[in-house]
């Protein structure tokens, strides 16, 4: 998806996030020439108006590193530079976690919050918009671990290696089908999984257009969400991506031990 392809409300967003990069925490002011740009998240329209529930703010540098290409020709990756890049990974991935964890709670508790008043609606959205952020911030990484020319290193790297993409692949799979969860719990409440706006009988989000979210999966015989299900779910998926976590771990302790011997 290309700027030109779809437009926002940049003003209103930039004022939101107080003219600060959302993913590093680089702001503008007074003559500042730092450049910030709108960056979209979650299943935006490819073109046309895009809400601003749906986008968040980033400098270039991160703008530049959220940009997925298609896989090209391997680059080689010596020892040092195969160390930073999955450094640099893992710990995306580490904040991409604590990010997912923080957003499933929230989105469980919304059935009994949402009771009571509407306090819960801003922080949710802001939360789903930094959550799918944070697992945008790692393809990029993942993608050049995956063609990285490293024979020349030997066996004793590349199988690590191998071993530390596929944990990492998967558990991606596994954030974004927990993000999944959230907005099925919030789509079974009647409500647009963007911006948390009331439904009634429309297919899309008359503010925001977001798609409707499908629950019917998750009804019970009397054709009523079953939300324990889905709690079950999360905590299930929850308990998943720790496991997967601790194998990204383990693989990347081995394959950082082969590459300083």
């Amino acid at each position: 998806m290309t700027s030109s392809e779809w437009h926002g409300d940049r003003d209103a967003v930039l004022e939101r996030d107080d003219h600060t990069c959302r993913r590093c925490g680089a702001s503008r002011s007074g003559d500042d020439e730092t450049v910030l740009h709108l960056y979209p998240v979650g299943d935006v329209p490819l073109e046309g108006s895009v809400h601003e529930s749906a986008l968040v703010t980033v400098c270039s540098p991160c703008f530049a590193s959220l940009q997925r290409s298609p896989a090209g020709d391997a680059v080689r990756l010596e020892s040092d530079d195969l160390f930073d890049l999955v450094r640099e990974m893992t710990q995306r991935q580490g904040v991409t976690i604590s990010a997912v964890a923080s957003f499933a709670s929230l989105a469980t508790s919304l059935p009994d919050e949402l009771e009571d008043d509407d306090t819960a609606a801003p922080e949710y959205v802001r939360a789903r918009r930094e959550v799918l952020l944070a697992i945008d911030s790692v393809p990029s990484r993942l993608e050049r671990l995956t063609v990285a020319e490293t024979d020349h290193l030997g066996e004793a790297v590349t199988e690590p290696l191998e071993a530390v993409v596929d944990a990492a692949t998967q558990l991606q799979s596994e954030l974004r089908q927990l993000v999944g969860l959230g907005e099925s719990i919030v789509a079974g409440l009647d409500r647009c999984h963007g911006c948390l706006e009331p439904l009634e009988a429309e297919d899309r989000c008359p503010t925001c257009d977001l798609e409707r979210r499908d629950v019917d999966d998750w009804r019970d015989e009397d054709g009523e969400v079953a939300f324990q299900l889905l709690y079950d779910e999360v905590n299930e998926s929850l308990q998943g991506a720790s496991d997967t976590t601790e194998t990204l771990t383990e693989g990347s302790a081995t394959l950082a031990t082969q590459l300083q011997s």
